[in-house]
This record gives structure tokens, sequence and C-alpha cells, in this order.
């Protein structure tokens, strides 16, 4: 049903595709509810450990889809038809990380599952964005990024100059955000903003390969837990961050994941830890 991305699960990896590659995978509405819709499903599915997020043929994501920022400009879009999309109606990421997360974009931080960006070329604009909400990102060499928006006479979007600044700091943030220059995957390594840097045609397999990883040593539901922690703790002071922390550790150490963690590592085999899904 979806048109504009491509959404496949090979336990415990599920894959989703932007998939536009004639328009190096510019985002469109629909593209948006279908992305977070798919991303809704890989949460829920107990097969799905982890989620990749990668774009079809040369691109990553070049942005907001330049029809769309035309109609934008002139006054026009508030009188177009608008596609009905309520078929892909969805709610993804965890309701208990509070209304932070509740934002357009900010559901994807508080995705219950490790989400990574394969990023295999350009990558601009609002598909930078997202490339930055990711948890992680396997950036190839050649990838091309900038972040555009003080080009267009915008501001920094959708949540970049908060996760920017705390991805590479914020002087590096700000040059990157005032200048709108283009930098590749080699400066993003170097820059901190690249997780991985893989050489071309390789970051979707590398991507897939540490989901797989995680799958076989870690538990999925300290996974989730230390990822909510992680985004949490970014908006609150050292005191209820570590009193969170004190209970949330607690509840673990009466859990089954904790008594299969250490049964393995004493029988010398490999966990078999619970999935979490709906």
């Amino acid at each position: 049903m979806y048109e504009h991305i491509k959404y496949e699960v090979s336990d415990p990896v599920a894959i989703i595709t932007l998939n536009r590659p004639d328009a190096l995978n510019a985002i469109t509405g629909r593209m948006q509810a279908e992305l977070k819709h798919a991303l809704a499903t890989a949460e829920k599915d107990e097969a799905v450990v982890g989620i990749v997020l990668t774009g079809a043929g040369r691109g990553f994501c070049a942005g907001a889809d330049i029809g769309g920022l035309q109609a934008t400009a002139s006054g026009e879009a508030g009188g177009q038809a608008r596609e009905d999309l309520s078929q892909f109606s969805a709610k993804p990421g965890n309701p208990d990380m509070g209304e932070d997360f509740t934002v357009t974009f900010s559901y994807i931080p508080s995705l219950q599952k490790p989400l990574i960006a394969a990023i295999n070329g350009a990558c601009a604009g609002l598909g930078f964005v997202f490339a930055c909400l990711c948890d992680m990102r396997f950036v190839e060499k050649q990838a091309k990024f900038t972040s555009a928006f003080v080009n267009r006479g915008l501001i920094a979007e959708h949540g970049s100059s908060w996760i920017l600044p705390r991805i590479i700091g914020l002087s590096n943030a700000l040059d990157l955000l005032w200048s709108g220059r283009k930098f590749d995957g080699i400066e993003a390594d170097k820059l901190g903003l690249a997780n991985r840097l893989c050489d071309e045609g390789t970051a979707k397999q590398q991507a897939i390969d540490y989901i797989k990883e995680l799958a076989a040593t870690a538990a999925p539901n300290s996974i989730k837990i230390i990822k909510a922690q992680l985004y949490r703790h970014l908006n609150m002071t050292f005191g209820p961050a570590m009193q969170e922390s004190n209970q949330l550790m607690a509840e673990s150490l009466n859990g089954g994941d904790f008594k299969e963690g250490v049964s393995s590592f004493v029988e010398r085999r490999p966990p078999e830890f619970k999935r979490v899904g709906d």
C-alpha cells in the first residue's frame, strides 16, 4: 500500500527505504505519512529488534519536494487539494517519554527500537533533520550533506537546533546551519555526525549487521529502556536523572532478562532474551 517508501522485514531488521529515486527521495506529504506508519508497524512487530532507514538510488533524501516548497512560497499551498492519507494514521513512539516528544518529528527519537540512518548519497534540508533525529548514522564516504535552510531564507527547522549541537557541538552546529555549506561523509565522520564511515554501497548492510549483532547479544527491553533514558535525561538535571535510573535499575534486577543474562553467562551460551512488541 506504500507508494513513496518500501518496507520489508528480514528478522531481526525492518528496512525502510525512501523510494522516489528520480527526485533523490525528496519528501512529500505522502512520504511523511507512510514513513510514520511504517515506523509504527516496525515498533509493534516482535520480530523487529531495530530499524534501518535508507534511500533508493543515488540519494538518502534531498529534503522537501520542491513542488511543495514553491506552493508554500507563493502562498498557494493552503488552497491545494489535500490527499487523503487517513489509512496511514499512526502514533509511533513511547508514550511515557512525555510531551517533549509529541511535537511534529520529535516522535522519531521516542521510538522504542533503534533507528539507524544508512546514508548513501544526498542528505539535505528535512532529510538532514531526519538523519540527525535517528539514533545513529552509518555514512558512506561519497554522501553529500547540507542543512540548506539559511539559503532558502529559513531557520533551523524541526528540532535541528536541539539535536545537532548535541551530536557535533555548538560551534560546529552553528557553522553548518549558518553557512548551509556542503560537506561529504568523510567530514561528517570528523565532525562526529557519522557513527560509522562506510565505503560506497555498504552503509545499509553495515547497519543491518549492527542490528543483527544487537539481537544476538543484547536484551531488546534493555535497549528500549536505555534509549528512553538517554533522550529523556537530555531534558533533566542530574539528580532526577539519577533517581529515575535507580528506580529502573531496581525493576530490571527483578526482571526475567536479568536472570537470563546471568544464566547464559554462567552457562557460556548465547542469551535468549524476550523480543519487544505489542
